[in-house]
């Protein structure tokens, strides 16, 4: 008998011994005491066999037989597979504890061996593959937990047979299908957390069964279908979590009978219809949060009863009628009512426990003033009631609050001065109170919120001058007074807010010069002087601000040169100087820049544009107005051949030119005299070369027209690419409409450096060509062929109407006209036309160059991508094939460090032209603080949207907070957790 044991003994050690040896060497140190001991062939009792066995070791148990009976080694830094762990070797076990540790590879079926288990935990490792169906027969697991691993697949249907299963984790796993009816088998289940996988199904009406069940967490899933009826048998049931998922219909009546209920999650689903009454009769419950459905109907009364409910959320819904005024009565912690469709006065008695923290009612219609009840509201930490028609004068709405973090009553009607608010919430980190009525000076007692984050005054009737106690803010990231009728000179202090990155001062009455302390605000993105009345120069520090993107000085009365320091700015994009006095050349630096738009009208300024996108792709309405400007853009006059190579002229070129040009002019004139005389017996000569060359002309046309025909129809309908029938400039080439006959218009795009060499031989570049014929979508612009000649190359595209989005967002009125609705359908459109690009075409084709330039709009303003493959087409060199092509702001970040290029990279580009059309510029300030996590940003969806809309409804705001959350995983640094374009169709289809 001694001898069997002391052979089991040594299996099981010999077991320990192979696994500690598979596992990597961090894993040792916590198992030193794991070595075999010699055993004295004279002790042979069993007492001294366990003794001097594994039973001693780490994290090792053994019965009062020497086998093993528990097996703890959690948190023990194991980082290993099971690989070598022999469970044959363990027939005793009945614990198992590995959680915690950098365990990986599969599970093994062999795991089946360990018959007698009651308690197994894997969780918290790095496992993958399936959940093996085996587990099934370990009939006697009271405890499996296998949450926060990677593993994948369905939930075996073998689980139903753990009939003496408790408690079921497998929460944060990538675990996907259907979830088994069996489970209904778990009759002894108390616990079940499901949650933060990629479930696919209804939840099963077998779950009715489980009645000891107290704890369901199913969130974040992909469940759909309705609620079951039968989860109201489950009485004791305290936890019900199903948010975000995709469920619809009603909520069950019958969940008013789980009286044992403190927490009901129901939020970001479908959920339709009213809330139920019996959710009254739920008096234990403490956390009820129906946000983010489609819930209509007025609250009921019967909320009143529930006198225990510290949350109660109900924003994002369709919900209607008043605040019943019995609300009082509770003892909430959060209430949130944004965003729904009530009406009346808020409740007078809002705060009588004094215990509400957090209040947000945005977005409503509430009339009427602030509740006098919420002057009892001490413990308020964020107070949200911006996009009412709430009114009153301000001044005397407040009580005190010594924990309040966020105000925010912007777009009200409230009145007043804001002076007693400074003194009542020393805590303060944000106040909006933009579209107000609100009067008088920004008190001085401002500089006293030293935590103030945001401060928003705008569009109210503020004067007087910025008080420069303002400095004192150190921790100021915005500041917003813009829409005011500040006077006075830029405090000089504000240069001392060096964690600002927005500042918006434009359209007040301040005066005097631009600050050069501005040059010390580093982390600016955004600055925003314009319509105001300063003079003088623009202080070269500006030029310091190098994260800045946006910058509008228009509409004041800056004079002198553009200071080349500007050309420093190598993060900016829009720059509006328009509207003022500047004088002299613009200097040359600007083609270094990466400027997308510009704006220098109505200045003093001359001589010849930049050569960058910005200025080729500029309109005359951006440049007009000026003294004597040239250059190729429909409007100016062309360049002369003496052009300065700086952007000032010296005194002596001015002399020389003084005398220069009349003597040229002298020869020029004996030039033409003499050829006079020779032209005559030319012209008949050159008529018939010219004549000859046409016809000995080698053409390369592929489409579906008539070659050489067709040039010369595009030839005689552009009078030969004349600036009058230019539409737009790009890198690569100039756009222009051509009317082939009375409603066949087509674009032509002449492409700038004209192709060399054999063409028969460039077969890559024909087989695209016919590719690009080939593709044909309803958001793809038409390709009608290619021509390569002598003289011209260009390409035949579909005309569109409208022209490109970025040209519709940066105008005004045209960004207004592109509502909510259309936004979302050029979005759908863009994602459309990726997946056809990337998924139904073969080859697949990589656009390599998503950006609003590229996207066109027809007179319906249906999206079509545009100019897809020309880079790649125009850089024919094989030693240019691996060079960086697109736009700056929309490359993936992965295109820095290698230039393979996937598709992968255009669902990045796709992620930021979402969020461009969604916030009607791009959204450089968004990306460069996104760190992988939208979820951690805590970004309010108003500061997400395009200001010049109005706020959208509740239908258009679920579907924007989609896009916007799907644009993000889109921007994800690694590109293989993007979603495919496919995906992306798919989502904004459903």
């Amino acid at each position: 008998m001694a001898s069997a044991l002391q052979r089991a003994i040594s299996d099981a050690s010999q077991a320990l011994l192979k696994w500690k040896a598979s596992l990597q060497p961090q894993s040792h140190s916590v198992l030193f005491s794991w070595t075999l001991y010699p055993v004295n062939a004279s002790h042979n009792s069993t007492q001294h066999a366990s003794k001097m066995s594994h039973c001693s070791w780490y994290g090792i148990s053994c019965n009062h037989a020497g086998s093993v009976h528990r097996l703890n080694l959690s948190n023990a830094n194991l980082k290993g597979t099971l690989d070598e762990l022999s469970f044959l070797s363990f027939p005793h076990l009945a614990y198992l504890d590995f959680s915690i540790n950098e365990l990986f590879g599969i599970i093994h079926s062999q795991i089946s061996n360990l018959s007698k288990l009651k308690y197994l935990d894997l969780s918290t490792n790095q496992f993958s593959g399936k959940i093996p169906i085996e587990i099934g027969l370990l009939t006697h697991l009271e405890t499996l937990h296998l949450a926060e691993n990677r593993l994948e697949g369905s939930i075996p249907t073998s689980f139903g047979n753990l009939s003496n299963l408790a408690w079921l984790y497998l929460y944060n796993n990538s675990l996907s299908g259907f979830i088994p009816p069996e489970m209904g088998n778990l009759s002894n289940l108390v616990e079940l957390y499901m949650d933060t996988n990629s479930l696919t199904s209804l939840i099963p009406a077998t779950f009715g069964k489980l009645r000891k069940l107290t704890m369901l967490h199913m969130f974040k899933n992909q469940l759909f279908g309705s609620i079951p009826q039968e989860l109201g048998n489950l009485e004791s049931l305290s936890d019900i979590s199903l948010h975000r998922n995709n469920l619809s219909g009603s909520i069950p009546m019958s969940l008013g009978g789980l009286k044992n209920l403190t927490t009901l999650h129901l939020y970001q689903n479908t959920l339709s219809g009213s809330i139920p009454t019996k959710i009254g009769n739920l008096q234990n419950l403490q956390d009820l949060d129906l946000s983010e459905n489609q819930l209509n109907g007025s609250v009921p009364d019967s909320l009143k009863n529930l006198s225990n409910l510290q949350f109660l959320c109900l924003r994002q819904n369709n919900l209607s009628g008043t605040i019943p005024q019995e609300i009082r009565f509770m003892r909430l912690i959060y209430l949130q009512l944004d965003s729904n469709h009530f009406t009346g006065h808020l409740p007078r008695n809002i705060c009588v426990g004094g215990s509400l923290e957090r209040f947000s009612a945005n977005g409503n219609n509430f009339s009427g003033p602030i509740p006098n009840g919420l002057r009892n509201c001490t413990n308020l930490t964020r107070l949200r009631m911006e996009g009412n028609n709430l009114q009153g004068n301000i001044s005397e709405s407040f009580g005190v609050y010594p924990k309040l973090e966020l105000i925010d009553l912007s777009h009200n009607k409230f009145y007043g001065e804001i002076s007693s608010i400074w003194g009542k919430c020393p805590k303060l980190g944000t106040l909006k109170m933009a579209e107000n009525h609100i009067t008088g000076n920004i008190p001085v007692e401002i500089g006293n919120l030293i935590q103030l984050g945001k401060l928003n005054l705008s569009s109210n009737f503020l004067v007087g001058w910025i008080p420069k106690e303002i400095g004192k803010l150190s921790l100021l990231e915005e500041l917003v007074l813009n829409g005011n009728q500040l006077s006075g000179a830029i405090p000089p202090e504000i240069g001392s807010l060096t964690e600002i990155t927005s500042l918006d001062l434009s359209t007040n009455k301040l005066t005097k010069s631009i600050p050069a302390t501005l040059g010390n605000l580093l982390k600016i993105h955004y600055l925003n002087l314009s319509n105001n009345q300063f003079s003088q120069e623009i202080p070269p520090q500006l030029g310091k601000l190098s994260l800045l993107t946006d910058l509008d000085l228009s509409h004041n009365f800056l004079s002198g040169e553009i200071p080349s320091e500007i050309c420093d700015l190598e993060s900016l994009q829009d720059l509006n100087i328009s509207h003022n006095n500047f004088s002299g050349f613009i200097p040359r630096e600007f083609e270094e820049m990466n400027l997308l738009n510009i704006d220098i009208s109505y200045n003093e300024l001359q001589g010849p544009i930049p050569n960058s996108t910005a200025f080729r792709t500029a309109t005359i309405e951006e440049l007009q107005g000026n003294k004597d400007l040239c250059g190729d853009v429909r409007g100016l006059r062309p360049c002369g051949t003496l052009l300065p190579a700086k952007h000032g002229l010296h005194k002596g070129w001015k002399i020389f030119l003084t005398v220069f040009f009349p003597l040229l002019g002298a020869l020029v004139l004996s030039v033409v005299v003499i050829c006079i005389l020779f032209s005559s017996r030319r012209a008949k000569r050159d008529s018939r070369n010219q004549e000859n060359d046409m016809q000995n002309e080698e053409f390369l046309w592929i489409s579906a027209f008539k070659g050489k025909k067709m040039y010369e129809e595009i030839i005689a309908a552009t009078k030969d690419f004349d600036a009058s029938h230019l539409i737009g400039k790009g890198g690569h080439g100039s756009v222009y409409k051509a009317e082939l006959s009375p409603g066949n218009i087509v674009a032509v795009k002449k492409i700038h450096s004209i192709y060399t060499g054999d063409i028969a031989h460039q077969k890559e570049f024909l087989s695209e060509i016919r590719a690009l014929i080939e593709i044909r979508h309803r958001n793809i612009v038409e390709f009608f062929g290619f021509c390569v000649h002598s003289r011209h190359s260009f390409l035949v595209y579909e005309y569109l109407e409208r022209g490109s989005l970025a040209t519709i967002l940066s105008n005004g009125a045209e960004a207004a006209a592109l509502d909510w609705s259309k936004r979302v359908n050029v979005i759908k459109g863009v994602a459309h036309a990726l997946s056809y690009m990337h998924h139904d075409c073969f080859p697949p084709i990589v656009h390599r160059d998503i950006s609003s330039k590229n996207v066109l709009l027809d007179k319906e303003y249906e999206a079509h991508v545009s100019d897809f493959g020309t880079a790649k087409l125009l850089k024919r060199d094989s030693s240019n094939w691996t060079q960086l092509a697109g736009t700056y702001g929309y490359m993936a970040p992965e295109l820095a460090y290698t230039m393979k290029v996937t598709e992968k990279c255009d669902v990045y580009s796709f992620g930021v032209l979402a969020l461009e059309v969604i916030r009607g510029k791009h959204p450089v300030d968004i990306i460069s603080t996104f760190s992988g996590s939208y979820a951690n940003m805590n970004i309010e969806l108003d500061d997400m949207l395009d200001p010049r809309l109005q706020f959208p409804s509740l239908e258009l705001q679920n579907k924007l907070i989609s896009i916007i959350d799907l644009a993000f995983l889109c921007l994800d640094v690694n590109p293989q957790s993007r979603p495919t374009m496919q995906n992306v169709s798919q989502l904004l289809s459903n």
